[in-house]
């Protein structure tokens, strides 16, 4: 099994299309370490589709749904796995691949602001692979919009979120490429499944396949070919409705077998190395919601004392004429198991009346555990 790396943010956008035949192919999912969590309503139900289809933009939908997908990390009797999922309704389903947590003795899902919970699985198919994740302390957490229509055609454009190799909220962009895939891995039969042009990798398995146009989920990333530039996804509307089944009867003796607590958020534990990067990418990911607008998240992500000191309404207005922050030559100052020293330069496109400037300033974060989750602390920035 090879060892999954600790997450840094990237976004990556591609548009290759590859034929559909001679690939070795592999599940989307790499072995390694960490448990996740679970809900007890049995009345959750996934959000129901918008009319206002064409609303958002690519980086609108990127934000929207980056936050309801999360990266799951589980121990297993021959060794550790990882794969990627996504909130399915309000009592904190999670919905991911069979190939993820099968046989796992814990599970450990980690969400976009790297915190950690515990949780069970409900429900699985192996033939379909798909499973349903229970995680109690994510309820009430807004789910990802899940599509209603089967009317998915070539050429359609989609996103595909998910953490390849460990690299939390990557996500990569293009068209479905073929239609109505059929191919065998172990026991699992995969029959008309989409193929994306979007490249998938080990540990995207169980993210999302989302519509650039309308935001909503059409499908569960699965498998790819072995180059990397091919993915297959299973159709969303294949499974929905075993999956909901799963989320209104819960497999009791299925749940019983995991060894994780539910009810329970988890205290990641960190090397100097795996913090270092962890602080790297919540640092990225504050400025992407930043320059998003969405201010409350970026708020969320301030240390208790920082935020103490500061109400969010003084927070957002100190960014709101900010049209745009460009981050760079973010560097690691020093770093232990318990917090990292951050420094980066940005280049901040402000508004000044009807025109606008650029200004670069030099930053300086400290990012600790508080309270079992990583914070900002405090920061410092100084105008260049």
């Amino acid at each position: 099994m090879k060892p999954v790396m600790h997450k840094v943010l990237s976004i990556a956008s591609s548009f290759i299309i590859l034929s559909a035949g001679g690939f070795a192919f592999y599940y989307t999912n790499l072995h390694v370490t960490n448990p996740a969590v679970e809900a007890k309503s049995t009345l959750g139900q996934p959000p129901k589709a918008t009319s206002n289809k064409n609303a958002l933009d690519l980086k609108q939908i990127i934000n929207l749904n980056q936050k309801k997908v999360v990266s799951i990390q589980v121990e297993m009797p021959d060794g550790v796995g990882q794969g990627s999922g996504f909130i399915y309704n309000n009592i904190g389903d999670v919905i991911t691949n069979a190939h993820v947590v099968a046989n796992a003795s814990t599970i450990r899902v980690k969400t976009s602001d790297t915190s950690v919970y515990s949780g069970k699985v409900i429900g699985m198919s192996t033939d379909k692979d798909v499973a349903l994740i229970r995680i109690s302390a994510l309820a009430g957490k807004e789910p990802m919009m899940i599509s209603n229509t089967k009317n998915t055609e070539l050429g359609d454009p989609v996103i595909a979120f998910g953490s390849p190799h460990g690299l939390d909220n990557t996500v990569t962009t293009g068209i479905i490429s073929g239609l109505n895939r059929d191919f065998t891995i172990g026991d699992t039969k995969y029959t008309n499944v989409y193929q994306i042009s979007a490249p998938i990798a080990p540990g995207n398995s169980g993210g999302p396949l989302v519509s650039q146009s309308t935001g909503e989920v059409i499908g569960i990333n699965s498998a790819g070919g072995n180059d990397g530039n091919i993915g297959f996804s299973i159709p969303l509307s294949q499974v929905i409705s075993m999956i909901q089944g799963w989320s209104d009867h819960p497999d009791d003796q299925l749940s019983a077998k995991s060894t994780s607590t539910s009810d329970q958020q988890l205290s990641d534990t960190y090397t100097a190395d795996s913090l270092s990067q962890d602080a790297t990418y919540l640092i990225q990911y504050f400025y992407e919601n930043l320059n998003s607008g969405d201010y409350v998240t970026a708020y969320s992500l301030l240390g208790s004392d920082w935020r103490n000191k500061q109400s969010y309404e003084t927070f957002r207005q100190g960014y709101i004429e900010t049209k745009n922050v460009t981050l760079n030559h973010v560097s690691v100052l020093s770093s232990t198991p318990s917090s990292a020293e951050i420094e980066g330069i940005i280049e901040a496109q402000e508004s000044n009346g009807t025109d606008g400037k650029l200004s670069s300033y030099k930053l300086l974060y400290t990012v600790a555990m508080e309270n079992g989750k990583l914070k900002i602390i405090k920061g410092t920035a100084t105008k260049l």
